[in-house]
């Protein structure tokens, strides 16, 4: 494919498809939202979580966004997140046309067993797991013997994934150079005011998703 040529939702051949999994196939910001409340007492709306930087949004000292990471990781918590509308139904409906999903998370590994379980009560356990040292915490984590790989970031970008679905402007900032890639922004309030690039369409939902896809 010619550089800079964005693949068409004509092409019919299979795609691998590269699916972020917090706020993309869960509710992971609104459950969030109601942990600080109850664990620091701030009060802050799911519509006005304003960045992707939590510290920021509901004021946390350094030792309080460690405690709140902490809270938001300890056993049982994840299996909480609600589901994102239609996102079980779509990711089945995705691999039915012949696609390849991967789920690619930067959840730290040692969460992978309830991660695997909220995947398992979802439906859509048997899609493949990719965790990724997204934001270059991973050395805050303490892993155990049994969590899979992690890969970095890096490591993540040199593979070349037909599409991408995230919601991180973060990452969406690094993506914007795959130009070869179609890249759909799932769409949430800190990344509202994100630029879009050329290769990058804004969704606002699973059924838009599919709507682009198939």
């Amino acid at each position: 494919m010619p550089n800079g040529q964005i693949r068409n939702n004509a092409e019919m051949h299979s795609k691998l498809i590269y699916v972020d999994m917090d706020d993309v196939l869960c509710e992971t910001a609104a459950n969030l939202c109601r942990l600080a409340e109850r664990e620091f007492g701030r009060h802050v709306d799911y519509a006005d979580v304003f960045a992707f930087d939590l510290q920021k949004v509901f004021g946390l000292t350094d030792d309080e966004m460690r405690r709140f990471m902490a809270a938001s990781h300890a056993p049982g918590a994840l299996l909480t997140h609600p589901v994102t509308p239609g996102a079980p139904d779509a990711l089945r409906a995705l691999r039915d046309a012949g696609h390849s999903i991967e789920i690619v998370t930067g959840r730290p590994a040692y969460a992978h067993g309830d991660t695997e379980r909220w995947l398992d009560a979802a439906g859509i356990g048997d899609f493949p797991v990719t965790y990724v040292d997204k934001y270059g915490r991973d050395s805050c984590y303490a892993h155990n013997a049994g969590d899979p790989p992690t890969v970095s970031l890096d490591e993540l970008l040199s593979r070349q994934f037909d599409v991408v679905i995230d919601d991180s402007p973060q990452i969406l900032a690094r993506l914007a150079d795959w130009k070869e890639t179609r890249i759909l922004v799932f769409s949430r309030p800190w990344n509202v005011s994100f630029p879009l690039s050329a290769n990058m369409t804004r969704v606002g939902g699973w059924s838009e998703i599919l709507g682009e896809l198939l």
